[in-house]
C-alpha cells in the first residue's frame, strides 16, 4: 500500500488553485469578442462578471496557489530553482495586474458600456464609444499576456528546467 503525503495534497491543491484561479482567464478572449459580437448588450453584465470572478474566484485562487508553493519550495529547500523562482514572479505580477490593471479596468469597461448602451443607438445595432473600444482593446490585450504568462510558469513547472535536484 502506498501512503499518500501531506506534500503530495499540498500539491494537488497547488495545481488545483492554478485550475481555478486561471481556468477561466483562457476563456475570456472567446468569451468577450463572442458576446460582443452576438449580444452587445451583456457586455456590462459581462464586465460586471469578470470584476466579481476577479474578487471571489481568481485572488482568492492566486492566494491558494501562492501559499501551497511556498510551502512546496520550502519544505523541499527548493528556492534556488529557476522553474520555482520564475512562476513566483509570474504570480506576484499576476497578482499586481489584478488589483492595479484588470479590476478598476473591468468596472470602467461595465460602467462605459453601460452608459454607451444608453446613450441609445440606431434600432437593432449597438454602437461602442471610441473610449469603450480602446480601452476593451487594452485590456484585451494584457489578458492574452497575462494568459501568456500562465503558461510560462505552467511550462516552468512542468519541464522544470534545470532539474529537480
Amino acid at each position: 500500500m502506498t501512503a499518500i503525503l501531506f506534500y503530495d495534497v499540498v500539491t494537488a491543491v497547488h495545481v488545483l488553485g492554478v485550475v481555478v484561479a486561471f481556468g477561466i482567464t483562457f476563456a475570456y478572449p472567446l468569451l468577450l469578442r463572442w458576446v460582443k459580437g452576438r449580444h452587445p448588450h451583456a457586455m456590462p453584465a459581462l464586465h460586471g462578471a469578470q470584476d466579481m470572478l476577479g474578487k471571489r474566484i481568481i485572488t482568492p485562487g492566486m492566494v491558494v496557489v501562492l501559499v501551497a508553493g511556498i510551502y512546496l519550495a520550502s519544505d523541499r529547500d527548493l528556492w534556488d530553482r529557476v522553474w520555482v523562482s520564475v512562476p513566483m514572479v509570474i504570480l506576484i505580477v499576476l497578482f499586481g495586474l489584478g488589483g492595479a490593471f484588470f479590476a478598476p479596468q473591468e468596472r470602467k469597461l461595465a460602467e462605459l458600456s453601460q452608459r454607451d448602451l444608453a446613450s441609445g443607438s440606431e434600432p437593432g445595432t449597438v454602437r461602442f464609444s471610441a473610449e469603450y473600444e480602446a480601452l476593451y482593446q487594452r485590456v484585451y490585450t494584457v489578458g492574452l499576456v497575462a494568459a501568456g504568462l500562465v503558461a510560462v510558469a505552467v511550462f516552468f513547472m512542468v519541464a522544470k528546467p534545470g532539474g529537480y535536484a
